[in-house]
């Protein structure tokens, strides 16, 4: 049986590439570092079109034209400078992307480093929120991405501000946890070295076919 059987009952994914966490080292954008020939960015928004959900994309000027090959202008939504900072944070960045898919059935929150995520454990997350105000995708019982909100929450999630907002609301309801057998929902580009984790996992896997497309340049 389908998760989802209608367009109205469908959630959207707000894929974040705002630029939260800096350079590496180099001035690479951790969100343009290339992955088997594009930038981590593009896969993570082509693993979330691949759900067959809704897909909004909150992002910076420099990545706006690469991303907008994959999804539609209107669902691409630019914030922020040039180097990558949004005022208000990720907080303001999740209410960006509600305001922008106001009529979904609740939303689900996927940084746009985390391109190993699995388009059915998008879905999964997706389908608790019909059940849930608040879930998340869990692996080994360990809570990582996405973390969806249903659509009553909206009231709240549009006056976000600040990184630590989204967080505080999650701790205000009931969370359900969606366990899986995908250890993506936990990998980002937080650290140095997930880099390297994230190309050996994602050449055992390579899920979708590549398209290549430059997002940023890298400095000189």
């Amino acid at each position: 049986m389908p998760l989802f059987t209608a367009q109205a009952q469908r959630p959207a994914i707000l894929v974040l590439g705002e630029g939260a966490g800096g350079r590496r080292a180099g001035g690479v954008q951790r969100l343009a570092e290339p992955l088997d020939g594009e930038p981590v960015l593009l896969h993570t928004v082509r693993h979330a079109l691949a759900s067959g959900l809704p897909v909004v994309v909150v992002t910076v000027a420099p990545f706006a034209q690469a991303v907008g090959r994959l999804v539609a202008t209107r669902d691409v939504v630019v914030l922020g400078t040039e180097e990558g900072a949004i005022p208000g944070g990720r907080g303001a960045a999740i209410a960006a992307g509600v305001g922008a898919r106001t009529g979904a059935a609740g939303w689900l929150v996927l940084p746009g480093d985390m391109p190993l995520v699995r388009p059915d454990t998008l879905r999964r997350v997706g389908a608790e929120l019909a059940r849930h105000p608040v879930a998340f995708a869990q692996f080994k019982g360990r809570r990582g991405h996405p973390v969806g909100f249903s659509a009553e929450l909206f009231s709240e999630l549009v006056r976000l501000q600040g990184d630590d907002a989204p967080r505080r609301l999650v701790a205000r309801y009931p969370a359900q946890p969606v366990e899986g057998d995908d250890p993506g929902v936990l990998l980002d580009l937080d650290k140095a070295e997930d880099l390297a984790l994230l190309r050996q996992q994602w050449q055992a896997r390579r899920p979708v076919p590549r398209l290549a497309a430059p997002l940023v340049s890298t400095p000189k």
